[in-house]
Order: structure tokens, then sequence, then C-alpha cells
């Protein structure tokens, strides 16, 4: 299904519908999709006159767009409008199940047409789930306008479209429908032919609480009402209520907020708050969330977050990872949410983090001075001559198996990278660590 306010453009094309899908017994959002630029909502900001957008739509401009923006925001819908101008030809791709062969089909049909002097509008949704690939085999047909690209996703495309194909677009972010734009689109469906034609009474409260539950999408509020308008000739809030079988989970594996709840979890083990940690977990579960994503971040976590300060988090977060791929779901279940209230309890350190950041800096910034000969390699022809190897003092040959001696580069010496916390495990560490600086360093 598409993630867009409407149905991808051609998908209901036939005798009793037009070429975007609005037959009458279509869905009550497609049928209520916008047929001109006065119909839509919303986006004013991009739809102000002579915006790149408008021009598009009126069939002026020229230059390739990405619309980003979250579910039922119209996408889709501008996509299908801006196709309509000026009689353009339009191509339709999901990257759910167009490859790269498709791609170059669909391009090659665009070439012949623009011989003849037609113009062709490429719409993909879901832009993000091409692989680099894929929008690769765009680049030349986009930057010589063979097509006027018009790709939609609800992934920044900063993060999920490659930066040649990003360069030639404009990228237009859409913002969630505001509440009074979405109770709008509910009164055009009431009272349109297309919709419900007056033929259903919806009461005020039933209209607040629809305006309620679609959180921003236009579509998710009309696919409510069209269930309730089924139930009888009035729509109250009770019988909008009764209607949905469970309450929409505010969450979409593929978008913007699938990025919001994973980091409200990472963020909520880090603060060491289990229940939240478990409500963003069951948010992800609930939506059908990869589970060895949510292990793979767990794994980092252990690193990142807690470290030296409980060692055995990284073993129980490993160890979850590897339930996930022997037993599956929904069993592992279990063992994510055993892994999240091992780390969120767990003790927290960053000093392993913060320790490898401030080496790279140093490193980075030119403090990457010669291994001290006595650390080189010796284990060749002629190593001796020119002192490599020579005096270094093996470990193991001194009491507890530490010894004075240099080991990092000149410009390092007497450097603290590493500085353990008195949290958890850590505590006894820097004791310890204090005591080995000692040693190592003596005489220095």
């Amino acid at each position: 299904m598409s993630d867009s306010l409407f149905d991808l453009p051609g998908s209901g094309a036939g005798p009793d519908g037009d070429a975007f899908g609005g037959r009458p017994n279509s869905p009550l959002a497609v049928r209520m999709r916008p047929a001109a630029l006065s119909e839509v909502v919303g986006q004013e900001h991009l739809l102000r006159p002579n915006s790149p957008l408008s021009r598009l739509v009126e069939g002026s401009g020229a230059a390739s767009v990405i619309l980003y923006g979250p579910p039922g925001t119209g996408k889709t819908t501008l996509a299908s409008l801006i196709s309509q101008a000026t009689g353009r030809r339009f191509e339709a791709l999901s990257a759910l199940s167009a490859g790269v062969k498709e791609v170059r089909a669909v391009i090659e049909t665009a070439r012949q047409a623009a011989i003849r002097g037609g113009q062709t509008v490429l719409f993909i949704d879901e832009v993000h789930r091409f692989s680099k690939t894929q929008q690769d085999a765009l680049l030349a047909a986009v930057e010589n306008r063979v097509v006027l690209l018009v790709a939609a996703t609800t992934e920044n495309p900063s993060f999920s479209v490659v930066a040649p194909l990003l360069s030639r677009s404009l990228v237009l972010q859409l913002q969630p429908l505001t509440s009074e734009a979405i109770r709008s689109v509910i009164r055009r469906a009431i009272e349109d032919d297309r919709g419900l034609g007056g033929s259903v009474q919806v009461t005020e409260e039933a209209i607040d609480l629809l305006v309620q539950l679609s959180a921003g999408d236009a579509r998710r509020a009309l696919t409510a009402l069209e269930v309730a308008a089924e139930a009888g000739q009035q729509v109250t809030a009770e019988i909008v209520e009764q209607s949905l079988d469970q309450a929409a989970v505010r969450y979409d594996r593929d978008g913007d907020q699938h990025y919001d709840v994973v980091s409200a979890f990472i963020k909520s083990i880090r603060g060491s708050d289990v229940d939240a940690a478990l409500h963003y977990l069951a948010r992800m579960l609930v939506a059908g969330e990869d589970p060895r994503f949510v292990a793979r971040r767990l794994m980092i976590l252990a690193s990142e977050d807690i470290g030296m300060a409980d060692p055995t988090a990284l073993q129980t977060a490993v160890a979850a990872a590897q339930t996930v791929q022997l037993i599956g779901m929904p069993e592992a279940q279990l063992t994510l949410a055993h892994a999240t209230v091992h780390l969120a309890t767990a003790p927290k350190s960053n000093a392993v983090t913060t320790a490898l950041a401030a080496a790279v800096a140093d490193i980075k910034g030119g403090r990457a001075g010669l291994v001290p000969a006595h650390l080189r390699d010796g284990h060749y022809s002629g190593a001796a001559k020119l002192g490599n190897a020579v005096g270094y003092r093996y470990s193991h040959d001194f009491p507890d198996g530490v010894v004075a001696q240099q080991y990092p580069p000149d410009e390092s010496v007497g450097v603290d990278y590493y500085r353990p916390t008195t949290r958890g495990a850590e505590r006894e560490i820097s004791i310890r660590l204090a005591k080995l600086r000692a040693i190592i360093r003596r005489n220095r």
C-alpha cells in the first residue's frame, strides 16, 4: 500500500474512473483526491504563487523534485497534479517492486517520447527504498531532462537519497496537516458527491474525534470516516470509537516516526527509564519493526552508553541478537525485552565513547608520531640493526605482568584518553587504572 495520501496514480484507471484511480467504488480517500490545485489543503508554504511547486503544477516548471513528508500529507496527490499539467506523459514506479531493469525501461520509453516532443513525468513512490544502484540509474535521465522526476519519501532524503540525485532535484518538505486542514478535508468528504454526498449526518463531536485520530494524516481521517459511515445514516463519536478495532499506533516504520521512536527508545535506556524504554520497544514490535534492527541498536548502546560500567551489558546485547537470529519472532520479543531491561537498569558510562573520540581527534589533529623503536616488529632479518624491538621489556617477566615502559609515540606520552567514572564496575577500574598508569609511566 502507498504511504502517501492517495493510491498510486494509475492504480484504478478504468471505464468508470479517471486515470488516477477515482472509481465510484474506490476507497473514500481515493475518491476525494484533489483534482485541482485549488482543492489541495495545507502546504501553503510550498504552493504560494510562482513557487517552484506551483510552477510545476501549472506546467511551467522544469526542475525535478523530491517531496518529503509524513504519510497523508499529499505527496502522491501533488505528483498526479504535476503529471496532468500540459498533457505530460506519466510513468509510475514503486520502489517496493521496481528494479534497475524497470527503471531503465521507463527511461528508454521516455527518451523515445522526448524525440517526438513529449515530456514524461516519472513518479517514484518510496524512493528511499531504492538502492544506490537504482538511484544512480536515474541520474543521466534527470540531468538531461529526459524525465521530470517527482519522487516521494517519508524518510529524510539527506540520509536516504544519493547526493548526485539530491543535487539535481528540489527537495520540498511537506508538513503534517493542521487540525483545521483535516477538518476541511472531512467536511468536504461528507458533502461532496465524490464522497458521502450528504447521505450521512456526522456530529461535530465525531468530526472532532476524527481530527484527533488523524494525527495530521488526511488518509487516516478519511478511512476512519468511511468505516464509521458504514454503520448507518448518522455518525457519532461513539460510532467512530466502536468502528476502530484498536487505537492506531502512531509509528511509521519507514518514515520520520521510525527515527523518532528509535531515538526515544535509545534515550530512554540511556536515561535509565526502563518503563519508557519498554513502551517504545512495544511500539516498535507492534508496528512490525525488524527485530534485528532493534538488536543492533542495543549492541551499539551497550558500548556507547554503558561500556565498562557493566561489561556484561554487551554480552547480553550480543546474546539477544544471536537469539533473535536463532528463534525469530514472536518469541524473540522476550529476548529483546530482557536485553532492554538489563541495559536500562545498568550503570551508565560514556567513558569508552569519549576515550575513542579523543584519540581519533588527536590522530586527525596530527598527533600520530612514530611507533617507539622498542615496540616495532622485530621478526625479520635486519630488524635489530635498525633498532627495532631492541630493549623491549616483556610484561610477563615482571610482577603483576606490568612494567615501566613507553608505549605511545612521543607526542602522546602522558595523555589520558580513558577516564572511567565511579559508577558500576568502573569504580574498581578507576582504582586499578591509577595504579597501572603509575607503574607504566614511572621514571618518565
